[in-house]
């Protein structure tokens, strides 16, 4: 059977659909990004006389994850696509109008030329990880606006001490996400498992062991540990064009920001303090790599090594991960 396409355009109020149903005609609706909405999406499609969709929209944050899981919960196909896909095939169709109308619209095309795979929720524990791991990233956000204002030179003592008072108050809950993190973990066999095994590997941590199991959420989904480097924007895009355009060879960074900042700083306590990951970078270096280079390089080797213990369910091993 031939499902009817659903292209959705999320936006942090509202979502913008376009349906292409059995015949080929378009029909366009707006809801409200809300339960009400939800319920209101699933009453407009049946009085279209559709029972089954493959849904489709981008990866686009927090916005559409409610939506998603909801459709999922349906019984309907979802896919969710790299932003940076919709944008290249819109412009593979010289698309020169952007409005949210016009976007379901791409994305509901899209999803019927190219039949995307169906995106398959995290796990009710892991999806709580992942709520919980991006709290403090938003509490340090709001601590260093604050700082910011009392370096700036607060002259009113009564705005001074409520933004000392502020500050005590973020850097408590901030210590206190911490812990709930940690609880978690613990409390659930499996994370604890998995923590443990990307806490073997030189220059991973327990806080970024729970990022990297919060953001990349099931490893089986990947058939290869490039294709987690893909994911985090991570594997190298070179530039070049015949004999005159000979760009230098940079990280692609179309994929989980999140991840790539996350490993930033344990590619260089790696390089730094583990001997496995000198001897490694020496080879890069005598190649005529680059500093920022070959931080790159361990950034992308530390996701490989994670895909491989998460994989194989073995702690890191200097011997094997040579290959890695």
């Amino acid at each position: 059977m031939t499902l009817s396409i659903l292209g959705i355009d999320i936006a942090k109020l509202k979502f913008n659909v376009c349906l292409i149903n059995s015949s080929g005609k378009l029909r366009h609706k707006v809801f409200p990004n809300t339960a009400t909405g939800f319920e209101q999406l699933k009453a407009w499609l049946l009085h279209q006389g559709v029972e089954q969709v493959h849904a489709c929209m981008e990866a686009t944050g927090t916005y559409g994850e409610a939506l998603a899981l909801f459709l999922h919960q349906a019984g309907q196909r979802v896919s969710v696509i790299n932003p940076a896909v919709v944008k290249a095939f819109a412009q593979s169709r010289l698309s020169r109008t952007k409005t949210d109308r016009v976007d379901a619209e791409l994305i509901a095309r899209f999803c019927l030329l190219q039949q995307p795979p169906a995106w398959t929720p995290p796990a009710r524990e892991v999806r709580e990880l992942q709520a919980l791991v991006r709290r403090p990233e938003s509490l340090v956000e709001m601590r260093v606006m604050e700082e910011n204002r009392l370096s700036s030179g607060v002259t009113v003592e009564a705005v001074r001490q409520s933004v000392e008072e502020h500050l005590a108050y973020l850097n408590e809950q901030i210590k206190s996400t911490e812990e709930l993190i940690r609880k978690h973990i613990n409390s659930h066999l499996t994370l604890k498992a998995q923590s443990e095994l990307l806490d073997s590997i030189p220059g991973i941590a327990e806080t970024t062991a729970a990022l990297l199991l919060s953001e990349i959420t099931d490893i089986t989904q990947y058939r290869s540990a490039r294709q987690v480097a893909a994911y985090a924007g991570l594997v190298p895009r070179e530039r070049q064009s015949g004999s005159s355009v000979r760009g230098r060879t940079r990280l692609s960074k179309i994929g989980n920001a999140r991840l790539r900042r996350a490993l930033y700083f344990p590619a260089i306590t790696a390089l730094r303090c583990s001997p496995f990951f000198q001897a490694w970078a020496e080879g890069l270096r005598q190649r005529g790599k680059s500093k920022m280079s070959v931080i790159g390089a361990a950034m992308r080797k530390l996701i490989h090594l994670a895909y491989g213990v998460l994989k194989t369910g073995k702690p890191f091993d200097p011997q094997w991960a040579k290959s890695a």
